[in-house]
């Protein structure tokens, strides 16, 4: 086994002394964690209080799934690593496409690093689209639950997930897609010992019930058991989110959306805009494809008059250049529309309304993408220390805070 610090997109990491697992826990509004508890439903949650480390950080904006787990495990923002949404326009290829090819990520991973110099690294994510750039060149184990009765050795690290995890293979609109994860994650800990561990849930439950809820505390009460157990094995926990949630309905409970489409087409004319919503996927039903940040490609002679109508309309929160966007959001300008349209907290931003299908939505809509998704948790099992008091963490300070701030 190799050992010695490593340096990753320039930042350092000391090579861990016990194995360190940090945990991305999809759409986790910091909410969910204080309701939780104070219903009793996360005692060993409880526990940190006073012997962990509690730490409120940002997300990557725009505040969805790929950009935030990209960051996590590179250490770095999207101008940096490249991933900047779910979906994206391709200039070079003219076309939309998602974002979960290999071919778009611009910059190592974290946990490849650490595999390369000696280290046992695992990875176990719910959705097999985040497993490709997860395990980008990564020698090591990598599998979805989603798919985890196709794992083998030669492609995924490992042979027989579903059997060493003991549950039957997860439906991808389901509460156990995320607990198949955790379970992985101890079966992992407890035969292979990996040094470093990744472990990225799905927001299903999250989007469907809001913190406090029967539903939302029995799945935080799922989670909390399983942490117990990996604590227990003395593994290094941290635990932070890839985004918050946030109900995004009027007062009746009904979706509150702007298509940002229609009004440019009504404006200019069809086919003149371009509207991109990066939240965009192949798991829409929880969603339908709506989320508070959206960027526009118009021609140079309406930017400034779109810029100002779409900042007038209800429920639209700011309206951004592209270089104030990126500056301000850390995003990579060639992968960023001329407008960056963001909507408030309880809005969503669509393209057009006949494209958006909403008929699998069986509670109030809930969903992220946006400023007011931006705060999430970042916690560690561990007392910290040296941490100063004015620094403004991130999500993908995950990895420093487990390798370089513990004792």
């Amino acid at each position: 086994m190799a050992s010695g610090d490593i340096s990753v997109n320039g930042r350092g990491y000391r090579w861990p002394r016990q194995p360190v697992v940090v945990i991305c826990v999809d759409g986790c509004e910091p909410d969910y964690i204080t309701q939780a508890i104070s219903a009793g439903a996360a005692p060993f949650l409880a526990t940190l209080s006073e012997r962990g480390t509690c730490l409120g950080a940002d997300c990557v904006v725009p505040s969805f799934t790929n950009p935030n787990n990209l960051s996590i495990v590179t250490g770095v923002p999207p101008s940096v690593h490249g991933i900047c949404g779910n979906y994206f326009w391709d200039r070079e290829s003219g076309a939309e496409v998602m974002m979960n090819d290999p071919k778009y990520l611009r910059a190592g991973t974290i946990l490849a690093a650490f595999a390369a110099a000696g280290a046992k690294v695992a990875v176990v994510t719910a959705k097999d689209k985040l497993r490709l750039l997860l395990g980008h060149k990564l020698d090591g184990v990598c599998f979805s639950a989603e798919k985890a009765n196709q794992a083998r050795h030669a492609t995924h690290g490992i042979d027989d997930v579903v059997e060493l995890v003991g549950m039957a293979l997860p439906d991808v609109y389901s509460a156990a897609l995320s607990e198949f994860v955790f379970a992985a994650g101890v079966r992992l800990l407890a035969r292979d010992r990996p040094d470093v561990m990744y472990l990225s849930t799905t927001d299903y439950v999250q989007h469907k019930a809001a913190p406090g809820t029967p539903q939302a505390n029995a799945f935080y009460a799922m989670m909390d058991g399983y942490l117990r157990e990996l604590d227990t094995m003395g593994a290094v926990v941290v635990l932070t989110a890839d985004h918050g949630m946030n109900a995004k309905t009027d007062a009746l409970g009904r979706p509150s959306i702007v298509y940002l489409q229609d009004r440019l087409d009504g404006w200019y004319g069809a086919q003149v805009a371009r509207v991109i919503l990066p939240i965009t996927d192949p798991y829409v039903v929880h969603h339908g494809a709506l989320g508070s940040f959206a960027t526009a490609y118009l021609p140079a002679r309406h930017l400034a008059d779109a810029a100002r109508r779409l900042a007038e309309l209800p429920g639209v929160d700011a309206v951004l250049g592209r270089e104030e966007a990126c500056e301000r959001f850390e995003l990579p300008p060639d992968r960023v529309g001329d407008l960056v349209i963001l909507g408030e907290r309880l809005t969503v931003l669509g393209s057009s309304a006949g494209k958006h299908d909403l008929s699998g939505l069986d509670a109030p809509l809930r969903s992220h993408g946006g400023v007011s998704e931006q705060r999430v948790p970042l916690i560690v099992n561990r007392r910290a220390s040296d941490l100063s008091e004015n620094r403004r963490w991130r999500n993908f300070d995950a990895f420093d805070l487990a390798l370089n701030h513990l004792p």
